[in-house]
């Protein structure tokens, strides 16, 4: 059975940083690209970041690009999401999903991780 784990969401103060991980397991994890999207109140998800299947390229929505970083662990299965200088329009739910890179297909889907940046 697929399952895609996130963590490490929480409340923060606009300028503060948070590191979501994502921990995979039910699929071989490095046939897949992977990408974090997120979805605001409100509003449809919206695709964040992905990372290919090596790990070697990567890609960014306009508005995090500079600030967010994602990466990955294949040894241990896990994604992250290194979140820096955080704005209050980045509160959304964070999902973590396997595949999506560069306009693919999306495969499975995590159950999210709330990011709420507020003073």
């Amino acid at each position: 059975e697929v399952h895609l784990v996130e963590s490490g969401g929480g409340s923060v103060q606009p300028g503060g940083s948070l590191r979501l991980s994502c921990v995979a397991s039910g699929f071989v994890f490095s046939d897949y690209s992977m990408t974090w999207a997120r979805q605001a109140p409100g509003k449809g998800v919206e695709w964040v970041s992905s990372i290919d299947t090596n790990g070697g390229f990567t890609m960014y929505k306009d508005s995090v690009k500079g600030r967010f970083t994602i990466s990955q662990d294949n040894a241990k299965k896990n994604v992250y999401l290194q979140m820096e200088s955080l704005k209050p329009e980045d509160t959304a739910t964070y999902y973590c999903a396997a595949g999506g890179y560069c306009g693919g297909a999306v495969w499975f889907w995590g159950q999210g991780t709330q990011v709420t940046v507020s003073s």
